[in-house]
């Protein structure tokens, strides 16, 4: 109830107001039936937007720091999240993984509409970067289709550190189904899987016409911040001569 208040009468609308979101491509998405929607991720507002303009219910993996948040503020943050069609999980790895991976089977299994950003984690220069082939797994073990979904326009709307949005006309463009069926209990086999994965980032690459990097984005990322942080020393500490002294 309250992911449809949301969509229709709160935040809805203001976004449809100040983004004019439109969508090409609609009619690939069943209408019945589990399916995972993969996209690109270059903003946090990609999982407002994708939503906003699918006539059924999506789901997205969130997390699970968005929801234990203490005292007022962390319990609105938990019903926001909920209320957008987020599921909590854990990411920190090993069992972890396993239980994240049952959750989105499940979910697919009993005819969800599953978002997913293969990469992992947000670009952070803009560029589309390796996919990790849990998003092949999930297809295989439920045995759903993978339909590439692209948004135009988040990364202008909702800049990376940006703590307000801007408005800009958002653009999401669905691409055609993809079938694995021919990997048919494959799950597990890891050539398969990343032979799915990068047959997913290159509809992904195809749809976005974003630049591919074989790179996860999360060791981007670590390399990103390890040159911010040897910047910010270099800057705080200055390049010193050695002293001397006159004779």
């Amino acid at each position: 109830m309250v992911y449809w208040l949301m969509k229709h009468i709160f935040l809805g609308p203001l976004m449809r107001l100040f983004f004019r979101p439109r969508i090409e491509g609609a009619e690939n998405i069943p209408q019945q039936g589990g399916a995972i929607l993969a996209g690109n991720h270059v903003a946090v507002a990609d999982s407002f937007f994708m939503p906003l303009k699918i006539p059924r219910r999506v789901t997205f993996l969130a997390k699970r720091e968005y929801f234990t948040g203490k005292g007022i503020k962390g319990r609105l943050k938990k019903l926001f999240f909920t209320s957008i069609g987020q599921v909590p999980i854990d990411r920190s790895g090993g069992s972890a993984a396993q239980a994240t991976m049952n959750t989105a089977v499940r979910l697919l299994k009993e005819g969800r509409l599953l978002g997913i950003y293969p990469e992992g984690t947000r670009s952070p220069d803009g560029r589309l970067y390796k996919g990790k082939t849990g998003v092949a797994r999930m297809a295989l073990e439920s045995e759903v289709p993978v339909i590439p979904v692209v948004v135009f326009g988040t990364d202008k709307a909702n800049p990376i550190g940006s703590k307000m949005w801007r408005p800009y006309p958002i653009r999401i463009v669905v691409g055609k189904p993809l079938d694995f069926s021919r990997y048919e209990g494959l799950a597990g086999d890891r050539f398969v899987e990343r032979s799915i994965t990068d047959e997913i980032m290159y509809a992904l690459m195809e749809l976005s016409g974003q630049e591919y990097v074989d790179v996860y984005a999360t060791k981007a990322k670590a390399e990103l911040s390890g040159e911010v942080d040897a910047a910010t020393k270099t800057r705080q500490t200055g390049d010193r001569l050695p002293e001397s002294k006159a004779g």
